[in-house]
C-alpha cells in the first residue's frame, strides 16, 4: 500500500507493566492469546491457530450476547521482541477489511504495546471507528496486561 493512508489507519496504544518478554509471550503462546483476546466480556473459539511465522489464526469471537464474530488472522510475519504483522479477514479465507501490526517497544521494564490497521477503504475505517475499535481496543490490551498481571 502506498500513498496517504491517514484517513484509513487506526493506532490504539498502552503501557503494560512487564517487560518485552512477558508481552511477547502471551501474545506468540498459542495457548495463552485465546484466553485474553478480544474486547471485555468477548470470547475466542480457536479453529486452527499457528502463530509460527507464516501461520495464521482461525477463530470466532463471540460477544456478550451470544453473537458471533468471525476472524482469521493470515500471514503472521514476525521480527521477535519487536513486531508482527498479519492480515485481518472476515471469517476463514474471507475477504481482507484491514492490515494489522503489534509492536512492542521497550520501556526499561515496561512495554508500550501499539496495534495499528490500515483498513482497506475510508469506509471500513470508519465502520470500525463506528462501532467503537479504538475502545475496544484498550479493552483488549487491558485482558492483555491483566493476564500477565500487570492490570
Amino acid at each position: 500500500m502506498t500513498g496517504d493512508m491517514s484517513d484509513r489507519t487506526m493506532v490504539i496504544s498502552r503501557e503494560i507493566a512487564a517487560p518485552v518478554a512477558a508481552v511477547w509471550g502471551a501474545w506468540t503462546d498459542p495457548g495463552a492469546l485465546p484466553l485474553w483476546w478480544g474486547p471485555d466480556g468477548f470470547s475466542c473459539r480457536t479453529r486452527r491457530i499457528d502463530l509460527r511465522d507464516g501461520g495464521e489464526w482461525v477463530f470466532d469471537m463471540i460477544g456478550p450476547d451470544g453473537t458471533v464474530y468471525p476472524n482469521h488472522h493470515q500471514g503472521i510475519r514476525h521480527w521477535p521482541m519487536r513486531r508482527i504483522d498479519y492480515a485481518l479477514l472476515w471469517g476463514e479465507n474471507g475477504p481482507k477489511h484491514a492490515d494489522a501490526s503489534a509492536t512492542f517497544e521497550d520501556l526499561g521494564g515496561r512495554t508500550r504495546v501499539t496495534l495499528s490497521m490500515i483498513f482497506i477503504t475510508p469506509e471500513e475505517y470508519q465502520t470500525a471507528k463506528g462501532f467503537g475499535a479504538v475502545e475496544l481496543g484498550l479493552q483488549t490490551l487491558g485482558k492483555l496486561a491483566a493476564h500477565i498481571g500487570a492490570a
